[in-house]
């Protein structure tokens, strides 16, 4: 990271941006390149969780390379200036790489979902087996990630 003195490095730090944020955009390659979506997700213990449709490019893709990077935002704001190159945005964000594994079980796929809910809801749920039979549930375990604010 060139800005040092904006470097967050304390994990908790880290997991509150992740737990504040309402959007993953979750980035793949394949032959074609480079590829991100923006998606709603969860976060427990390392992984974060997602749920999709049970057809697209981005499966296509976790298909065949389940390495990923992830991006994660929170609190901005506007720095307005008098002058333009003065102007600036006041952020928190996480960027982090791991790898995404489907989860196939139905109970650890109702547990997923639970996952997912509660970050947007702090609430308990509970799925029906015909719910879950239509999404594609998959976890990204993180394996390293850094945080930077400004402002």
């Amino acid at each position: 990271m060139i800005r040092k003195d904006r470097e967050i490095t304390s994990r908790a730090d880290m997991e509150s941006i992740i737990n504040k944020a309402f959007v993953c955009r979750l980035g793949m390659a394949d032959e074609n390149g480079p590829y991100i979506v923006p998606l709603s997700f969860g976060y427990k213990e390392g992984s974060l969780y997602f749920h999709c449709a049970i057809k697209g490019r981005k499966l296509d893709i976790l298909k065949k390379n389940k390495r990923v990077c992830f991006e994660i935002d929170t609190d901005h704001e506007i720095v307005e200036s008098e002058k333009a190159c003065n102007w600036g945005m006041k952020y928190k964000s996480v960027i982090g790489l791991g790898n995404a594994f489907f989860i196939e079980d139905a109970e650890s796929k109702k547990a997923a979902l639970g996952i997912i809910m509660h970050h947007y809801s702090g609430r308990s749920f509970e799925f029906e087996e015909k719910e879950i039979d239509r999404v594609v549930i998959f976890k990204v375990e993180i394996e390293s990630m850094t945080g930077k604010r400004k402002g």
